[in-house]
C-alpha cells in the first residue's frame, strides 16, 4: 500500500541552489489515464540548473516564463526534474499496455518534476519499459541525453564514414553523442574540457579537442556534421569548419541560429543549419532501449546523491565540472 505523504524536493522561487526545499507531500493518486510511479532514480541536468535560476535562451524567455511562473515558479510548477527512472505501483483504468510492478523511465515534462518519492505520468508516449539488465540510475539518463542525440543525429542525417564533431560532448546529451554517432560508423571528434577528454576517449571518440586550449574553428579541419549542444557563442564563423553539403545541427537554439537556417535555406545554400527542439516519439523511446540492450550506448555516470543532498547536487552541476550524469537516488536507484 502506497503511504499517504511522500518526500519531495520544491523550488519555491528562482535562484541558486540553496533555494530547493525538503516538504512533506500528499502521494497522488492516479486518474483513469495516469499511472503513480514510485520513482527509483532521477538526475540532474545543466537545463535543470538553468530553469531554475531562470537563466533561459532569449529566444525563449518570454514564453517559458509566462508558463512557468512570473515571480517565481507556479505552485503546481515547484517540483523539478526532467527524467526518472522506477516502478508502476498503480495504475488508472484506462491505461493500456502497461501494469503494476512495470519498470520504466520517462521525461517528467515541467510542472510535474522527478524530485519526489511518487509521480503521476499522464502523458503515456514520454514513458517506456526500462531496458532489460539496466539500472533504474542509467535508464533516469536516458530521456533528456538520449533522446536529444538520436533527435539531432538524425536531424543531420548523419552516415558511416561521416566525419562528426561534437561541441560540448562532456555532458548529458553529448556522452549519448559520441557513442549514437559511432553506432552510426561516423568518425567521431569530441569537443569539451581537459578533465573530460579521457572519459571522451573511453566512450568512443576518435579525436579530442579542449576547447579551453584550442578553438575547432582554428585547427584547419572540416567536418560533414557539427553537433553543437554549447550554442551561446554560436555565430556563422562556425560554418567554416563544414565541408559542402555539411550540416550543422544546433541543441540549444538561438535566435542568431534561427536566423541563419532560415537565410541558408533560402538561398540554397550547400552548407544547413538546423535547430529546434528534441521530441518525444515512441520510436525514438524504442530505437534507444535497442540500442542500450544491444550494448551500443550506456550511461556515463558522474556522481550520485541522495534526493535530500539536491542542493549540493545542483551546486555541483552549476559548477560545470559534470562529466556525463549526475544521478539523484531517491529508492534504490542502482536496482535493476
Amino acid at each position: 500500500m502506497r503511504p499517504t505523504t511522500m518526500k519531495a524536493m520544491l523550488c519555491p522561487v528562482y535562484g541558486g541552489p540553496e533555494v530547493l526545499t525538503y516538504k512533506e507531500l500528499p502521494t497522488p493518486s492516479p486518474n483513469a489515464s495516469q499511472v503513480l510511479v514510485k520513482v527509483k532514480a532521477a538526475t540532474v541536468t545543466a537545463g535543470d540548473c538553468e530553469l531554475r535560476r531562470f537563466q533561459i535562451t532569449p529566444l525563449f524567455w518570454l514564453p517559458v516564463r509566462l508558463y512557468f511562473g512570473i515571480l517565481k515558479p507556479r505552485k503546481k510548477m515547484a517540483i523539478m526534474g526532467q527524467e526518472y527512472a522506477g516502478e508502476i505501483v498503480e495504475i488508472g483504468s484506462a491505461v493500456t499496455g502497461y501494469k503494476v510492478g512495470d519498470a520504466v523511465f520517462g521525461l517528467a515534462g515541467l510542472g510535474s518534476g522527478a524530485y519526489v518519492e511518487y509521480r503521476l505520468h499522464t502523458n503515456l508516449k514520454g514513458m517506456a519499459l526500462k531496458p532489460a539488465g539496466v539500472s533504474f540510475a542509467a535508464a533516469a539518463t536516458i530521456p533528456t541525453g538520449g533522446l536529444n542525440a538520436v533527435h539531432f543525429l538524425r536531424m543531420a542525417k548523419i552516415k558511416p564514414g561521416d566525419k562528426v564533431l561534437i561541441n560540448g560532448a562532456g555532458g548529458s546529451i553529448g556522452t549519448y553523442g559520441v557513442q549514437v554517432a559511432k553506432h552510426h560508423g561516423a568518425e567521431v571528434t569530441a569537443v569539451d574540457s581537459e578533465e573530460k577528454l579521457k572519459m571522451l576517449k573511453t566512450i568512443g571518440a576518435d579525436h579530442v579537442i579542449d576547447y579551453r586550449k584550442l578553438d575547432y574553428r582554428d585547427n584547419g579541419k572540416q567536418y560533414d556534421v557539427i553537433f553543437d549542444i554549447v550554442g551561446q557563442d554560436w555565430s556563422s564563423a562556425r560554418l567554416s569548419s563544414l565541408k559542402e553539403g555539411g550540416r550543422y545541427v544546433g541543441a540549444n537554439p538561438t535566435f542568431s541560429m534561427v536566423i541563419r537556417s532560415l537565410w541558408n535555406r533560402i538561398k540554397g545554400s550547400k552548407k544547413t543549419v538546423r535547430t529546434g527542439l528534441a521530441g518525444e516519439t515512441v520510436e525514438d523511446f524504442k530505437t534507444l532501449t535497442q540500442l542500450y540492450e544491444s550494448g551500443a550506448i550506456h550511461a556515463v555516470v558522474d556522481r550520485e546523491y541522495e534526493l535530500e543532498n539536491l542542493v549540493e547536487a545542483h551546486t555541483y552541476v552549476d559548477t560545470g565540472r559534470k562529466a556525463g550524469n549526475v544521478i539523484i537516488n531517491v529508492d534504490g536507484a542502482n536496482e535493476k
